[in-house]
């Protein structure tokens, strides 16, 4: 087995790496249906994405969750005892940059929560490579990561994959289809899955 690159390999992120994080996740995600629901203005959707990926990780994720990064990709965690779901200030930052897709955002992430369970377990909110890093392993790197700690803590992983081309990749970790949910308001579809805790 080759050695994978010092750039694959994850590093815990701080609020200080947020203009390159959101830079690289609003790349990852520019063909991402729930992205492109949530910023229909292709005009303008890269730039208010690199606000709203900032303002997840510096406001919520960077603060309630585990964030790590690679050279050119970058995944936030919630363990059990973080939260989920960003609280109302962080909600109101968030509407200024969706703008009128704020009563839409906040229905949709709502709408998904209901399909979390109710067993402790770790929660993949966010996982993206920047296209330029695709293919190299970084993804993977970062998803090896997080599942090795909550193998660590014997627990299972939730998540929902807002492209169905990337339900095989979290397969081949593992993951197990749970089914299907449609955001409301003619939202996009969420492939619900989850993993169960493996032994070392």
């Amino acid at each position: 087995m080759s050695r994978m690159s010092i750039t694959n390999t994850p590093t815990t992120a701080s609020v200080d790496d947020a203009a390159d994080i959101s830079r690289s996740l609003a790349r990852a995600f520019a063909d991402d249906p729930m992205m492109c629901w949530f910023f229909p203005d292709e005009a303008t959707r890269e730039e208010r994405m690199v606000r709203y990926f900032a303002t997840l990780l510096t406001r919520h994720y960077g603060r309630h969750g585990v964030c790590e990064r690679t050279g050119l990709a970058a995944a936030f965690w919630v363990a059990p005892d973080g939260r989920a779901l960003p609280d109302e200030e962080t909600l109101d930052e968030l509407a200024t940059v969706l703008g009128d897709r704020a009563g839409v955002f906040r229905e949709g992430i709502l709408a998904a929560a209901e399909h979390a369970p109710p067993e402790d377990h770790w929660y993949l909110a966010v996982l993206g490579a920047d296209p330029a890093g695709q293919g190299q392993g970084h993804g993977a790197a970062l998803l090896r990561s997080g599942l090795a700690k909550a193998d660590a803590a014997g627990l299972p992983v939730y998540l929902e994959s807002s492209k169905e081309s990337n339900v095989p990749f979290y397969e081949h970790f593992g993951f197990t289809l749970l089914g299907e949910a449609r955001l409301p308001g003619g939202g996009p579809t969420l492939w619900v899955m989850r993993r169960a805790p493996q032994a070392a």
